[in-house]
């Protein structure tokens, strides 16, 4: 099991959907105590699933290489992470060659994160590339190259009211200017790589562990395009009080 002990949030407050705040630039990536056993997984994710957990439509590889930097540019102001020309090296000691050709496994060696791009083609934005290695009930291949809208089929509180405002919100976030909400939910498996086609229904089958995903959500200055993040917490919950699901 790979677990935190602690969350940088209080889940029991209260937020009306989306739940969206400020976010400080500086906490866009973040680095906790479960930091090691998550790269591990990470790198084997990579490595032995690929096509699960990576997808960039060529048209999107600009957008990639400069969120690629844009990470690059966040960890070599942190204090834990050293970059030496081209190798990264990460908190747990951990070294991540740059490799531009190949930028969202760059991205997915380099930190706990997730980040899927989103592109405005049309009236919405668009799924056109991802690193996913720790979905929580969804699957890659299914949303790559979907609408906003399509993307969150089947999910119950997404309704025509809810998909506007995420689209307006993509729409407004502003460059330099990041935004972030979380979730809630309990699950009975503490796996991190938990995929769901669209037609398996979960099912709450105990709660003996919290998942929690802080997401983000920025817009890269050059492109344009939106980058939601996520960074993925899972807690023993066992004989704790009952999450409020969001």
């Amino acid at each position: 099991m790979i677990l935190q002990t602690t969350l940088p949030y209080d889940i029991h407050a209260p937020r009306p959907l989306p739940g969206i705040a400020p976010l400080d630039e500086a906490d866009w990536i973040r680095v906790d105590e479960a930091f090691g056993a998550q790269m591990a997984e990470r790198e084997r994710l990579i490595a032995e699933r690929r096509d699960a957990v990576i997808a960039l439509d060529p048209s999107a590889a600009a957008m990639a290489r400069e969120l690629l930097d844009t990470v690059l540019a966040a960890l070599d102001a942190r204090a834990d992470f050293e970059i030496a020309g081209d190798v990264v090296t990460r908190p747990d000691g951990g070294k991540v060659r740059v490799v531009r050709e190949d930028p969202m496994a760059t991205i997915g060696r380099l930190c706990q994160e997730d980040f899927c791009l989103m592109d405005k083609r049309g009236d919405e934005h668009v799924l056109v590339g991802a690193v996913l290695c720790f979905p929580a009930g969804w699957t890659l291949s299914e949303k790559f190259m979907r609408p906003l809208t399509r993307i969150h089929v089947p999910v119950d509180p997404y309704d025509e009211n809810i998909a506007k405002r995420v689209q307006r919100l993509f729409d407004g976030v502003r460059v330099g200017r990041p935004l972030w909400r979380f979730n809630a939910l309990v699950y009975t498996d503490p796996s991190l790589h938990q995929p769901r086609p669209e037609g398996d229904r979960r099912e709450k089958l105990g709660d003996d562990f919290l998942r929690s995903e802080l997401q983000t959500v920025r817009r890269l200055p050059e492109s344009g395009a939106v980058v939601f993040g996520i960074h993925t917490y899972v807690l023993d919950w066992r004989g704790k009080a009952a999450v409020p699901e969001a």
